[in-house]
């Protein structure tokens, strides 16, 4: 369960980025409410996932996740170009948290 609580926060955090985006300096009263509810969903269940999970395992699983879909969410809804530098950036985290969870001992529990 813990990383079904930890997807659930990484994807909170990431719609809640992209209102924050959307409410264009707290201006825009719908992407505002999306901000708080989602920020408040995705700390919460990361709460949950650190009963499991190291915190520093979790964090940067969930950070590393979460600018990966916060740049696709960014490019799809915001029309942001990602050059290659960018994707190869993205593409190490990936690796990065693939790493971690396959071969480290740290994020056993």
């Amino acid at each position: 369960m813990a990383y079904l609580y930890l997807l659930v926060a990484i994807v909170a955090e990431v719609i809640a980025t992209s209102a924050l985006k959307a409410s264009e300096g707290f201006t825009r009263v719908g992407p505002v409410a999306l901000v708080v509810a989602g920020y408040g969903i995705a700390f919460y269940m990361l709460s949950l996932t650190l009963r499991t999970i190291p915190v520093g395992i979790a964090y940067a699983m969930w950070s590393g996740l979460g600018i990966v879909l916060i740049s696709i969410a960014s490019r799809v809804m915001f029309g942001q170009k990602l050059d290659a530098p960018a994707i190869l950036g993205m593409a190490l985290i990936i690796a990065g948290v693939l790493v971690m969870n396959l071969w480290s001992k740290s994020s056993a529990h």
